[in-house]
């Protein structure tokens, strides 16, 4: 029997507040529009930069913390998995859509180096559901505060390191 695997990791910054909602049953369901962007340099020189738009959706306690927490401009890392849905539109026509089902948010700061945690000695805030929970709707997730993201300042990533190699 093979393997396979369904992961996708991104770090990026909100291009609006999430919008949440609640299902008929009550569950909470928050989409958020994350952008990540890459520069490179053109053969000629020119220096290039392209943004990508990722449509997140997170589900139960994690939608709640999105709603709390979260707000546009904030740098956030999320993990899930890709999932492709399609209905019906009003129209009559087929809509396509692609999007990551977050099951691990963690929030980087407040823009580009703007706010509490983000830049030196900041910390990170994370919220996750267990991979087991996560696969169901109505899992609960757990907010990670005690935990501290010093040691990963840019300071601290900028000197030597201490790697035999």
């Amino acid at each position: 029997m093979s393997r396979s695997l369904n992961k996708a990791m991104i770090i990026g910054n909100l291009g609006s507040d999430p919008e949440v909602r609640s299902t008929s049953s009550g569950t909470r369901v928050a989409t958020l529009s994350v952008a990540t962007s890459r520069s490179w340099t053109s053969r000629s020189g020119e220096d290039r930069e392209k943004t990508e738009w990722h449509r997140v959706v997170a589900w139960d306690r994690l939608a709640e913390i999105c709603e709390e927490y979260l707000s546009k401009g904030d740098r956030i890392y999320v993990e899930g998995r890709i999932e492709y849905r399609q209905w019906e539109g009003d129209d009559g026509r087929t809509r396509y859509t692609t999007e990551i089902r977050a099951r691990e948010m963690i929030m980087l700061g407040r823009g580009r180096g703007e706010g509490p945690s983000s830049g030196g000695g900041g910390r990170g805030r994370r919220a996750d559901v267990s991979p087991v929970q996560g696969e169901k709707q109505g899992s609960e997730s757990s907010s990670d505060d005690d935990e501290d993201f010093s040691d990963f300042s840019d300071d601290a990533l900028m000197g030597d390191d201490d790697l035999p190699f």
